[in-house]
C-alpha cells in the first residue's frame, strides 16, 4: 500500500509540473519577434492571474469590421509594481504595441501599452525578441 501511495504522489507531482511549464511558455515558442504591431481599442475584459494577465481588447478595422484581440502582458504583480491596478482596465480606451502570435490568431504579447484616459503607462522590463 506504501509503495502505490508514493507512486500516486509522485504521478501527481509530475501532472502538476508538467501542467505548470506549458501554462508559462516561451516568447519565441508563440510569438514572433520579426511582426510587431500596434493596436488601439477598447479593453472589454481582463483575466487577472498568474503568470500572465490578459486583456481582451475590441479593435475597430479599417473596413469597420470590429475583432477582439487577446493580449498577454505581465503578471498582476508586475503590474502593481507599475502602478497599475486590476479596477484600472475594463471600459479603458488602450494603445498596445507588441508582437503578434505564429498561428495567426488576433493574439498579441505586449511589450508596453498605454490606457489613455487614465494616462498609466505599462512597460515590458522583460527581454522578448
Amino acid at each position: 500500500m506504501r509503495v502505490f501511495r508514493a507512486f500516486a504522489m509522485v504521478s501527481v507531482g509530475i501532472l502538476l509540473v508538467s501542467a505548470s511549464l506549458q501554462a508559462h511558455h516561451s516568447f519565441s515558442a508563440t510569438y514572433d519577434g520579426n511582426k510587431p504591431i500596434t493596436l488601439h481599442g477598447k479593453i472589454v475584459k481582463l483575466g487577472w492571474q498568474n503568470p500572465h494577465a490578459h486583456l481582451y481588447v475590441d479593435v475597430t478595422n479599417a473596413d469597420g469590421k470590429v475583432v477582439t484581440w487577446e493580449v498577454e502582458s505581465a503578471g498582476p504583480t508586475t503590474l502593481m509594481k507599475q502602478g497599475l491596478r486590476k479596477e484600472d482596465f475594463v471600459g479603458q480606451e488602450v494603445i498596445i504595441k507588441g508582437f503578434l502570435a505564429k498561428d495567426g490568431t488576433p493574439t498579441v504579447n505586449a511589450s508596453s501599452f498605454t490606457l489613455v484616459d487614465a494616462k498609466k503607462e505599462f512597460v515590458n522590463d522583460e527581454k522578448t525578441p
